[in-house]
């Protein structure tokens, strides 16, 4: 969904000088966020792919949208770095490349680490049991949803990115937190390049689950070693995508 402050951004329409009735501007509103939605899905999970372009009339026709909404929406997602602009000929789903990976991965891996020491420090016993709640909840779920080849499983996503955040929670910054978050999703795209190829090679579930054991035995060096070499074992099956 829209972030608030960004939907808050949204400038409110005009008819004639006379301000859209709150209703109406409330519909609008809620009609962006839609359109952000659906698209934002559909990028991170790779159904958009990097470089297409985005003609307005195919995602109408496709999301059931108006042509407001969806400019909006791309205009909000080009902030996200998930949109590209092209000139003044419209827009296309961001380019990924082997660079903005590694530039990626490193800034994850600095950010991150610093906040899962500062969580394993400052985590009472209550964020202990979140911690073990969400890596359980993940291990129930399966990876893909078809047991002889890969197919992303929205569910495993969102309690893939659930478990992670939650390990990292009790930083004590909220700044930090929300570059995480954003990271985070930048790199599902990539993740999703890979998924072919790193799905039948990894036991995604037992790196988790050592992750959390380090966590839960406040080992912070075990913990973020574990971490990064969890985050750095993508790259591998990255490289003959990308």
């Amino acid at each position: 969904m829209v972030q608030e402050a960004e939907l808050d951004a949204i400038k409110e329409e005009e008819d004639d000088g006379l301000s859209v009735p709150m209703d109406a501007e409330a519909s609008s509103t809620s009609m962006t966020s839609r359109a952000y939605g659906k698209l934002r899905a559909d990028i991170m999970s790779g159904t958009l792919q990097p470089g297409r372009k985005l003609k307005i009339e195919e995602l109408r026709a496709s999301y059931d949208l108006g042509t407001s909404p969806i400019r909006e929406a791309l205009s909000l997602l080009t902030s996200d770095h998930f949109v590209e602009r092209i000139d003044q000929r419209g827009f296309r789903v961001a380019k990924v490349s082997a660079e903005e990976f590694e530039e990626l991965l490193k800034t994850r891996c600095w950010l991150e680490e610093r906040a899962l020491q500062e969580s394993i420090e400052n985590g009472s016993q209550a964020w202990e049991e979140q911690v073990v709640l969400a890596n359980y909840r993940l291990s129930r779920i399966p990876r893909s949803q078809a047991a002889d080849h890969f197919v992303a499983n929205a569910k495993w996503e969102a309690a893939h990115k659930q478990f992670h955040m939650t390990i990292i929670s009790k930083c004590g910054s909220s700044i930090l937190l929300k570059f995480c978050d954003r990271l985070y999703d930048q790199n599902v795209r990539y993740r999703q390049l890979s998924g072919t190829k790193a799905y039948p090679a990894r036991d995604i579930a037992e790196e988790h689950s050592a992750i959390c054991d380090a966590v839960l035995a406040r080992d912070a060096d075990l913990a973020s070693q574990l971490l990064l070499k969890h985050y750095r074992r993508t790259s591998k099956f990255l490289d003959a995508e990308l």
